[in-house]
């Protein structure tokens, strides 16, 4: 019995496959359609997105066109291949503005683009693109379901390009001192401060460009220090205006005590001579 059950499920699962590809090679456009339609109600989408491909290009002009276009950039949607998705729902949008799915796919489209940014590490061209698509959403649809998840997705963008600046930032104060890179640091960091005022890394992004100052200016030569040390404590100054008592508190205080004493020294040594 176990084997005749095991011979049938292969016999129905040949005839399926045999008709599917039988479906696939015929000229009836209505036989595809329902096909795909079926299969595509019942999660099987990559073989759905089979024949949707070959006949949205025969249903335009004709009353199903709308739905055959819905439902082949939906299928790009489900199988995850965001790229294709995103374009085929702004086709849609663009094609169809009277249509009820139009705030549905100009979403979708939105956060298939959003699904293709990539980590904070690697180029952000993608991430750039989501959020202005993002954008154009939001103030298009501002009456939508989706408005405050669509939000909630540019301010994840935002942070993510935050971060990746913040590191960058941060990357030159670690190779610093090998690199002669505390310049590019501070001048990194200011830019960061400049751009992300309400950032989450704003208090980090004080104290590094403050530490970025100090080893720049301890490491000099005698002629800049002094410059420098002035510099670096105008970098302490800015940190403890806005976090008197942050987090940074103890390290920041033992490196200001000793840009004081440097400076101490240096002006004891001038009225010396």
């Amino acid at each position: 019995m176990k084997n005749l059950f095991l011979l049938l499920i292969a016999l129905l699962m040949l005839t399926s496959c045999s008709t599917y590809q039988d479906v696939l090679k015929s000229d009836d456009i209505k036989l595809k359609y329902s096909t795909a339609d079926s299969l595509y109600k019942e999660g099987k989408y990559k073989k759905s997105l089979r024949l949707w491909e070959q006949i949205v290009p025969l249903y335009r002009g004709r009353p199903e066109a709308e739905r055959v276009m819905y439902l082949y950039s939906d299928t790009y949607y489900q199988i995850g291949d965001y790229y294709l998705a995103g374009y085929q729902f702004e086709r849609f949008v663009n094609a169809y503005p009277q249509s009820e799915k139009r705030t549905e796919a100009a979403f979708k489209s939105a956060e298939s683009y959003y699904n293709l940014s990539p980590s904070f590490n690697l180029d952000q061209a993608d991430t750039y693109k989501a959020m202005d698509k993002l954008q154009v959403f939001i103030n298009t649809y501002p009456d939508s379901e989706n408005l405050e998840l669509a939000n909630s997705m540019v301010q994840e963008l935002r942070n993510k390009l935050e971060k990746k600046s913040f590191e960058i930032a941060k990357g030159y104060n670690k190779i610093g001192e090998s690199r002669g890179t505390f310049p590019n640091a501070i001048k990194s960091f200011d830019n960061f401060l400049t751009e992300y005022p309400g950032s989450i890394y704003r208090e980090d992004a004080y104290f590094w460009r403050f530490d970025s100052a100090y080893q720049l200016a301890i490491g000099s030569v005698e002629r800049l220090m002094q410059e420098r040390l002035e510099a670096a404590r105008d970098a302490h100054a800015a940190l403890v205006k806005y976090y008197p008592e942050g987090k940074y508190n103890e390290e920041a205080t033992t490196m200001i005590e000793d840009i004081n004493e440097r400076l101490q020294e240096i002006n004891a040594n001038k009225t010396s001579k």
